[in-house]
């Protein structure tokens, strides 16, 4: 399920950061009940009998994976995200003035507060932003524009490579005239 929500093109590190914080604290919150000998989470091994070695078995193993993951995805899981990135609209509690003053500005726009509505991702990627926003822009742009997964690299390959086989060799252009 993780590997398939760290897929996607809507996908940033502000998403990633949350989709792998929610399954470290779910194998936490698995490692715990499975070592009370609550299985509730896993209905058919509530059905048999376990074996105190067994449990431990279990637990030691979703330890290891908790550890796994959390030092594989040190970077990502200690990153500190700015509260206004997710929502310029609310508190601005930031210590940079130039930052301040183009967060009180863009809290004040009533035109791009309906642009909100379509999500935080969004909001960000307008084209007008950058230009109007500059300090704010160069700061969200390194949560929104980052790769965090090698799915869309991967796209991107596979669309080129798409491009210059046989679908490329089918274009006759000089027999179609000018392109423009």
């Amino acid at each position: 399920m993780v590997n398939l929500q760290l897929q996607g093109e809507g996908l940033n590190l502000i998403k990633t950061k949350s989709i792998l914080s929610a399954f470290l604290a779910r194998v936490k919150l698995m490692t715990q009940n499975i070592g009370r000998v609550e299985f509730y989470q896993f209905p058919n091994l509530s059905q048999t009998s376990c074996r105190e070695d067994g449990v431990s078995s279990y637990v030691h193993h979703l330890n290891s994976l908790y550890s796994d993951f959390e030092s594989r995805f040190e970077d990502i899981l200690s990153m500190v995200i700015p509260q206004w990135i997710i929502n310029p609209y609310g508190d601005i509690e930031e210590t940079n003035a130039i930052i301040q003053e183009e967060l009180t500005e863009l809290s004040t726009n009533e035109e791009l507060k309906v642009q909100f509505k379509n999500g935080y991702q969004q909001f960000w990627l307008q084209n007008n932003i950058h230009v109007t926003y500059p300090v704010l822009w160069n700061l969200a742009r390194k949560f929104l524009i980052s790769f965090p997964s090698s799915y869309l690299v991967e796209r991107g390959f596979s669309a080129v490579t798409n491009l210059l086989t046989k679908k490329r060799n089918r274009l006759d252009i000089v027999s179609r005239g000018d392109l423009r």
